[in-house]
């Protein structure tokens, strides 16, 4: 009941406002022609580099059987192919990893964090016999606005105050979606899921690694756009690592990277001749 109760408040939130309600509209009917692929964005369960970490201990038994729990659920998709946030030159040791999982499933492996826990156990499930890796490294600095901002001999010349509002307010309309994302270590891990590939947190994610930084530069310079340039290309060359996969038609493609990865796959998904996205949300949802 909780997890229906939380789902009917993102859809309220979602559908606050005409553009919103686009957002969550009925989508295309199914093409049968088209890979369908599950696109699913998750934080990272253990140290990360990244701006924003979650407090999560991979190793609480309490966690490890919620994240058993949501494996069942993601493994009703039936993928054939699960593609995950590694190095594609760094597969042949993570699929050795990937077996020694399938010979004691009994422990989650917790070393490569919601990767290894949730991936290999959704791939183990689904009888795959290895993962693949897509990712690609690729460095940009996200945080050029704030160095700006700290800088008292430099000024932002583009749009400061939507720069600032990004940061300081991105969910300015949104006070429901602001509330949730509040407490949101205070959120079962299947809503923390829900909440992260929610199509408005999905464009949060954007807005937070590189949008906003269309809205920054010095003088008449394009600093801000072309340090987001590089975001899109590292997932540009990620997109281009995933088509580089054999697959046909009847395959079922299953990826789990961090959240502002997937929702830059869904921009390039959702306008492919290629892939056909199926709901995310389907599969956060226990049967």
């Amino acid at each position: 009941m909780k997890t229906i109760l939380f789902i009917l408040m993102l859809w309220l939130v979602g559908c606050s406002t005409a553009t919103d309600t686009v957002l969550l509209a009925e989508s295309e009917p199914v093409n049968a022609e088209k890979i369908k692929v599950l696109n699913l964005g998750s934080f990272h369960f253990g140290a990360t580099s990244d701006a924003n970490s979650v407090d999560f201990d991979e190793h609480s038994l309490a966690n490890q059987q919620a994240v058993r729990d949501i494996a069942k659920s993601i493994a009703r998709f039936k993928p054939t192919i699960v593609c995950l946030e590694f190095l594609p030159e760094d597969i042949a040791r993570i699929n050795q990893a990937y077996q020694a999982f399938l010979d004691a499933p009994s422990r989650l492996d917790t070393r490569y964090g919601e990767l290894s826990m949730l991936g290999f156990d959704v791939a183990r499930l689904s009888g795959l016999e290895k993962v693949y890796g897509i990712d690609h490294h690729l460095g940009y600095n996200y945080s050029l606005g704030d160095f700006i901002e700290r800088s008292p001999e430099l000024e932002n010349a583009v749009d400061r105050q939507t720069y600032l509002q990004l940061t300081h307010q991105p969910f300015l309309h949104y006070p429901g979606l602001a509330e949730l994302n509040q407490h949101f270590e205070q959120l079962s891990l299947l809503q923390q899921l829900q909440l992260t590939n929610h199509p408005l947190m999905l464009d949060h994610s954007l807005n937070t690694n590189a949008d906003k930084l269309f809205y920054v530069g010095i003088g008449d310079g394009f600093e801000g756009a072309e340090q987001a340039a590089q975001f899109y290309l590292r997932n540009m060359k990620i997109y281009t690592n995933l088509n580089r996969i054999p697959m046909n038609k009847h395959d079922r493609v299953l990826i789990l990277m961090g959240s502002a990865h997937t929702a830059m796959l869904r921009e390039f998904m959702r306008r492919s001749p290629k892939f056909d996205m199926v709901n995310t949300l389907d599969y956060l949802t226990p049967r």
